[in-house]
């Protein structure tokens, strides 16, 4: 854009300085698209999207998209848009807008490339024209909508991508908007030169601002920028196809200041909620293992455990699968300064046949156990347990630990059929702490 002309290549520098690892640029008219693949091919680290924004619907022919179906064949091009409806200049009358917007749909079809999709002031078009569509690969840019049409968008596939108004003190409907979105739907971005975020705004905005509107939204959803960081670059190299997602499993991940250990895909249960059935990856840590590490490596992994607040032994698996394991590392932590917490869903005394409370005893610090139910029969409908009387196992296992460990909570996850008041009640008659997680939020 021509905003940029007299120091383009000192803003790409800052973006590189700031840590950048790969930028898309994005095409709204003829003119910036062309000049946005031009600019992608100068630089490895530098991707387009080519598409004719909506205020410039109007100018929209056939031969404009003959031109991006050209363009989108080429190797630095990872998009179809900006695209969509923006119902608040109406620079381009609505009808063109949708027909235009149906037309870049259509591309995104043909090519397997992603959608950018602008939508302002202009919810139910949007809604219906992608729903229309079958499209379900792209995202919805600079959100600006409420969280019903975020909602609906996701169910469809797409993305939530978030920019500087975040950032904003009267921003309060977006900031709670970006701290409720799911971790696998959330991308960051800037908008540039437009939408600066404070302590910028007023200003010209640009690459390197993105650290500002990510600090903001990790601060929205209690995790740190280096959390925030690892998921949305994950999320934008599956959308936009760049570069290499994470091949390998991981043993010890953090998350906030705390430190996990994934030592088992193996679990007992079945449960109906878990990330493991959709997705590799928590918090953009991938979790899916192609061995079971054993102590040494755990401990490698580790390193000097008590720079974390904690030590957590909780993966794709059900931890107490492998007592042993879990027995020589925590008394390992705990030698060296750290704090262990196990999260667990009880049936660790059923799994090994005995009551493992007492071996269990002076190396952890903390259980968090999941109650997950009410009743039996919700406890098995719900969790689709494979060992026998396991909701009576784990009240059991919650019974012999309190008292036990230092600090004891069980959990539930809110869904349907689930009576969190009931369980509520039960965790005051064991006597122990409660927390209630969101449903698809992990981590």
């Amino acid at each position: 854009m021509e905003q940029f002309d007299s120091d383009r290549e000192d803003v790409i520098s800052r973006a590189r300085a700031a840590g950048i690892e790969a930028m898309i640029t994005i095409g709204s008219d003829l003119s910036g698209t062309l000049k946005a693949v031009e600019l992608s091919e100068r630089y490895d680290f530098i991707y387009a999207s080519v598409g004719i924004h909506p205020h410039d619907a109007k100018d929209f022919t056939d031969d404009t998209r003959e031109l991006l179906a050209g363009l989108a064949g080429k190797e630095r091009v990872v998009a179809i848009g900006e695209t969509g409806l923006d119902y608040h200049y109406d620079h381009s009358p609505r009808d063109v807008q949708q027909h235009i917007f149906e037309r870049h749909l259509e591309l995104s079809g043909e090519t397997g490339l992603p959608v950018v999709v602008h939508s302002r002031e202009a919810k139910d078009d949007t809604l219906r024209i992608l729903r229309e569509s079958g499209i379900t690969n792209g995202v919805l840019h600079c959100f600006s909508g409420d969280m019903d049409m975020a909602e609906q968008v996701m169910s469809m596939g797409f993305c939530i991508s978030i920019a500087g108004p975040v950032t904003f003190k009267k921003a309060s409907a977006l900031q709670d908007i970006a701290s409720r979105i799911p971790d696998d739907y959330l991308l960051v971005e800037t908008d540039a030169p437009y939408l600066t975020p404070d302590p910028y705004r007023g200003r010209r905005n640009e690459p390197s601002y993105i650290l500002n509107t990510a600090m903001k939204i990790a601060e929205l959803r209690g995790i740190s920028l280096h959390d925030l960081s690892r998921i949305t670059t994950l999320n934008a190299k599956r959308l936009f196809n760049i570069g290499e997602l994470p091949g390998k499993g991981e043993i010890a991940y953090q998350i906030r200041d705390s430190l996990y250990l994934n030592i088992t895909n193996r679990c007992t249960n079945r449960c109906s909620f878990c990330v493991r059935y959709h997705s590799d990856f928590v918090k953009g840590h991938n979790l899916r293992l192609s061995h079971e590490p054993s102590a040494d490596e755990l401990k490698k992994a580790i390193g000097d455990p008590s720079r974390f607040r904690e030590v957590v032994f909780c993966g794709y698996g059900e931890p107490l699968e492998r007592l042993g394991i879990v027995k020589d590392v925590a008394a390992w932590v705990k030698q060296h300064g750290g704090h262990v917490r196990i999260n667990t869903n009880g049936h660790g005394s059923l799994i090994n046949k005995r009551n493992i409370v007492p071996e269990l005893k002076g190396l952890v610090d903390s259980f968090s156990i999941s109650l997950d139910a009410q009743d039996e029969e919700t406890y098995n409908r719900i969790c689709r347990p494979c060992l026998p009387d396991a909701y009576k196992g784990m009240l059991g296992f919650i019974k012999d630990a309190k008292g036990a460990v230092p600090d004891l909570q069980v959990t539930v996850v809110a869904m349907p059929g689930v009576d969190i008041e009931r369980c509520r009640e039960i965790a005051a008659e064991l006597g122990v702490r409660f927390r209630v997680r969101e449903l698809d939020v992990v981590g």
